[in-house]
C-alpha cells in the first residue's frame, strides 16, 4: 500500500475542513514514532494520528488508542508550545508528502507566536518537525546531524528545509499535453506514468494505464487533474481474494475487473482507519493463532496418512475369500493330497466349469494343517477388515471435525473466539490442559446476528461448541437451520418468533451461510435447510456434528455486500 502525495492532498482538505480554526485539547505520544493531536471543534472532539513507522500516515481517527502514564520529551514540548493554540492552517507543497500545520498560539510570556508542524510521510525517512515562526527547528522526532547528512540536516536553532522534490510534473500545474509527452519520453507504461506524474502510487500508474485502453492517456490526465483540483475523490479500499485489505486509494479501481472486491467509504479517515485496524488485527491474529493453525495442520496431515495407510490394507483384506475358498478344496481333497507336497492342484467347485487350481502348500506341515492355515488367515483377514473399517469411520469423522475447527479458525475476529476454539480443542484432547492452572472462566460470546430485509433474526454460530448451542439448546423446533451440503461452515438459524418464515429469509440466511463457510469464494454454493425439528446429533458425536432428514436444498453466491445489506 502507499500513502502517496495526492492521497495526502485528499487528506489535507478533509483535515482542514474539519479542523482549521479548532483548538489543540490534548497531545500524547504513544510510541516514539507516533504522535496523537486531539482537538476541540463545533462537532466535537476530534484526533489527528501522526504514524511515522508501519506504514507512515496522518489523517483523522476515530480509533481508541492507548495514552502512556509517561510522556517522552518531545510531547512534553509538544504539549508545551501547543496545548490550547488554534489551526490556522494545513498547507501541502505540491502533491508532495509533507504537510504542514500552521498554529496560532501563546508563549509563557503571554505573547501570540506562529508554530509550524511539518509531517513528512516518506516511508522510513517519515518524520515531524517543530518550527517556530521564521520556521527555525524547535525539535524534531527523529533528529537528523551532519554524521548522517551533509545535505538536510534536522537540528533544534538551524533553519528548516523542505525535503527535496522530485523531477516530476504536478498534475494540477502541468496541461494533459505536456503530462503526455513527458509519458513518451520516458518510453510509454505504467513506469513512465510513475516516474512523470507526482504523488501517484504504482496502483494508481497501472490503473491510468488500463483505463487508457479505451480512451486516451490524455483523456486519463485530464480527469486526473479535475479529481485532484475539485477534491471529488472517490475512497476506494481493494480486498484480496481472502477477505484481507490489500490496498486503499483516492479514487475507483477498475484493473481487477471484478476479481477483486473493492469497497467506497464516504471519507478518507473512514478508509485508513478501516484498513489499517483490519490489516493489524488480521496480522494480530495471525500471530496469535499461529500455534493452532501448526497443531490443526499437523493433525490433519498426520489423520491423512493414517486414513491413506488403513485403506491400502483394506484393499487387501479384499481378497480373503480366496483364503477360505483354498482351505474348503484343500479339506475336501485331503486323501488326494500326499504329505510333504509343496503344492496341490485340485478342481475348483466354487468356479462354473470347475476349472483346477493350483494351491501352494507348506511341506512341513501336513495337509490338514495347511487348510486350517488358510482358514487362520481368513479369520484374520475378516476381523482386520471389520476393525479397519470402524477405525477408518472414525478417523474421517476426526479429520472432518478437525477441518471444521480450521474453518472457524480461519474465521476468528477477535482474541475471545480464539480462545473459545482453544479451550474446545483442550477439551477434545488435542492441547494439553496446565495443571494447577485457576484460569477464571470467560463468558461465552453470543452467536453473530443479522437481520433480514423482512425482519427475521438469523443467527450464526462462531465455533462448533456454540454451533451446537445454538442448534440444540438456543432454537425452536419450528425456526429453520441451515448448513452448507458437504462444505465445512457453521450453523445458521432463522428464528421464526411464532411468524412463517418467508422465502426471502431463506435465501438471505443462505447467502450468510455459504459466506461462513469454506465456500465463501464460490459461486452457486449447495445450502440445506430443514426444521430445527428435523436435526439430531449422534451419540457420541464430535461437537458441531449433526444429521438432518427432510431437508432442501437452495443454490447460492455468496458475497459481503449482500450480507452487509
Amino acid at each position: 500500500m502507499a500513502f502517496d502525495g495526492i492521497m495526502m492532498t485528499m487528506v489535507r482538505r478533509e483535515m482542514s475542513s474539519a479542523l482549521v480554526g479548532s483548538r489543540v485539547s490534548q497531545i500524547y505520544q504513544p510510541a516514539r514514532d507516533e504522535l496523537v493531536f486531539s482537538f476541540r471543534t463545533y462537532e466535537g472532539t476530534k484526533k489527528v494520528l501522526i504514524r511515522l513507522t508501519d506504514s507512515p500516515r496522518v489523517h483523522i481517527s476515530s480509533c481508541e488508542i492507548e495514552n502512556p502514564a509517561a510522556p517522552p520529551m518531545m510531547c512534553m514540548l509538544l504539549r508545551k508550545r501547543l496545548n490550547g493554540a488554534r489551526l490556522t492552517d494545513i498547507t501541502q507543497p505540491k502533491n508532495e508528502r509533507v504537510l504542514c500545520m500552521c498554529f496560532e498560539a501563546v508563549n509563557e510570556i503571554g505573547d501570540r507566536e506562529t508554530l509550524r508542524l511539518y509531517i513528512e510521510i516518506m516511508g522510513r525517512y517519515s518524520n515531524a518537525v517543530l518550527t517556530d515562526g521564521d520556521d527555525r527547528v524547535i525539535d524534531t522526532v527523529r533528529r537528523i546531524d551532519f554524521s548522517e547528512s551533509e545535505e538536510r540536516v534536522l537540528l533544534p536553532k538551524l533553519p528548516y528545509e523542505l525535503p527535496s522534490m522530485q523531477d516530476k510534473l504536478c498534475i494540477e500545474e502541468c496541461d494533459p499535453d505536456t503530462v503526455c509527452k513527458r509519458i513518451d519520453e520516458l518510453g510509454g507504461g505504467d513506469r513512465a506514468v510513475l516516474n512523470a506524474i507526482q504523488g501517484i502510487s504504482p496502483m494508481i500508474a497501472r490503473e491510468l494505464v488500463y483505463r487508457s485502453a479505451g480512451s486516451s492517456m490524455k483523456a486519463q490526465a485530464e480527469y486526473l487533474k479535475a479529481l485532484v483540483a475539485e477534491g471529488r475523490g472517490e475512497p476506494t479500499l481493494v480486498y484480496k481474494a481472502d477477505g484481507s485489505p490489500m490496498d486503499f486509494c483516492f479514487m475507483d479501481i477498475r484493473q481487477y475487473e471484478g476479481a477483486l472486491k473493492v469497497r467506497r467509504f464516504d471519507s478518507y479517515s473512514e478508509l485508513l482507519d478501516t484498513f489499517f485496524s483490519d490489516r493489524d488485527r488480521i496480522a494480530r491474529m495471525r500471530t496469535k493463532s499461529a500455534d493452532l493453525n501448526k497443531l490443526l495442520s499437523n493433525t490433519v496431515d498426520r489423520l491423512s496418512r493414517k486414513i491413506n495407510m488403513q485403506r491400502a490394507d483394506l484393499k487387501k483384506c479384499a481378497d480373503r475369500e480366496q483364503l477360505r475358498i483354498k482351505g474348503d478344496l484343500l479339506q475336501a481333497n485331503l486323501y488326494r493330497i500326499p504329505r510333504g507336497s509343496t503344492s496341490a492342484t485340485v478342481e475348483n467347485f466354487y468356479a462354473e466349469d470347475n476349472a483346477p487350481i493350483t494351491i501352494q502348500l507348506n511341506p512341513t506341515i501336513s495337509p490338514a494343517m495347511n487348510a486350517q492355515r488358510f482358514y487362520k488367515e481368513y479369520n484374520k483377514a475378516k476381523t482386520r477388515e471389520t476393525m479397519l473399517t470402524q477405525q477408518i469411520d472414525k478417523a474421517v469423522a476426526e479429520l472432518s471435525y478437525i477441518e471444521s475447527v480450521q474453518d472457524a479458525l480461519s474465521r476468528c475476529e477477535s482474541e475471545a473466539e480464539l480462545s473459545a476454539i482453544r479451550d474446545e480443542l483442550r477439551e477434545q484432547g488435542y492441547i494439553k490442559a496446565v495443571k494447577g492452572s485457576s484460569k477464571r472462566k470467560e463468558k461465552p460470546l453470543p452467536p453473530i446476528e443479522y437481520k433480514s430485509s423482512d425482519g427475521f433474526r438469523i443467527l450464526v454460530g462462531r465455533n462448533n461448541r456454540q454451533n451446537d448451542q445454538l442448534t440444540l439448546r438456543t432454537a425452536s423446533k419450528n425456526d429453520i437451520w441451515l448448513h452448507t451440503k458437504g462444505i465445512h461452515g457453521t450453523h445458521v438459524i432463522i428464528v421464526g418468533e411464532g411468524r412463517e418464515i418467508s422465502d426471502t429469509a431463506i435465501l438471505e440466511a443462505a447467502r450468510i451461510a455459504a459466506a461462513h463457510s469454506k465456500g465463501k469464494d464460490s459461486s452457486q454454493v449447495p445450502v440445506d435447510y430443514t426444521r430445527v425439528k428435523n436435526v439430531s446429533k449422534p451419540n457420541g458425536a464430535l461437537p458441531g456434528k449433526v444429521i438432518y432428514v427432510n431437508y432442501n436444498t437452495v443454490y447460492v453466491t455468496p458475497g459481503n455486500k449482500n450480507i452487509d445489506k
